[in-house]
């Protein structure tokens, strides 16, 4: 199973549509996992084109109502539970069982993986087993300016989770870091 992550659109605020490159990348996802501040549904309009979108309610999403918002969830993709929240503790300033706290007071039980935003800092890590992504913002990147941004991909398949987090630019979209 292949999954689409995206937060932080901020739209139309940021821009009227989806970077075309977004769309291109996320042609061939099954489902996708949008982690708040979309601030209109014309972009969950526009990514369930492509699949099945969920989202986690963000601070900007107040008085936005549609069954495909929650404060948080826990899916069952494959054979894995994958938690979305909007806000989520640092994994880098907080310990490992702070966040395992966290989780246990949002979700039912500790998932799998946890999808977050907020912070438009694209970042991977693991925490005591659990896998934590946030995919940053394709169009506020590191909550500056209007321009390209992060988004990623999770293979569900196997032993584990994988995640690829992906910098867009015009045209394209490369493996981050690469």
């Amino acid at each position: 199973m292949k999954v689409g992550l995206i937060a932080d659109t901020h739209m139309p605020g940021t821009i009227d549509a989806l970077w075309s490159e977004v769309m291109d990348l996320f042609s061939d996802v099954d489902v996708i996992l949008h982690a708040g501040d979309l601030h209109t549904l014309s972009v969950v309009d526009e990514l369930s084109a492509l699949a099945p979108v969920y989202v986690a309610r963000g601070n900007g999403d107040v008085g936005i109502v549609d069954d495909r918002l929650q404060e948080a969830w826990v899916l069952p993709l494959g054979s894995f539970s994958i938690g979305m929240i909007h806000h989520f503790p640092s994994p880098e300033r907080k310990t490992s069982q702070q966040l395992h706290k966290y989780m246990q007071r949002h979700f039912r039980s500790v998932p799998d993986v946890v999808v977050y935003g907020h912070t438009h800092l694209e970042a991977i890590h693991d925490v005591d087993g659990v896998l934590c992504v946030n995919p940053g913002s394709p169009t506020l990147p590191r909550n500056q300016s209007l321009r390209y941004g992060h988004v990623g991909i999770m293979e569900l398949g196997g032993d584990k989770p994988s995640v690829t987090l992906y910098e867009l630019f015009e045209g394209g979209a490369r493996t981050l870091g690469a």
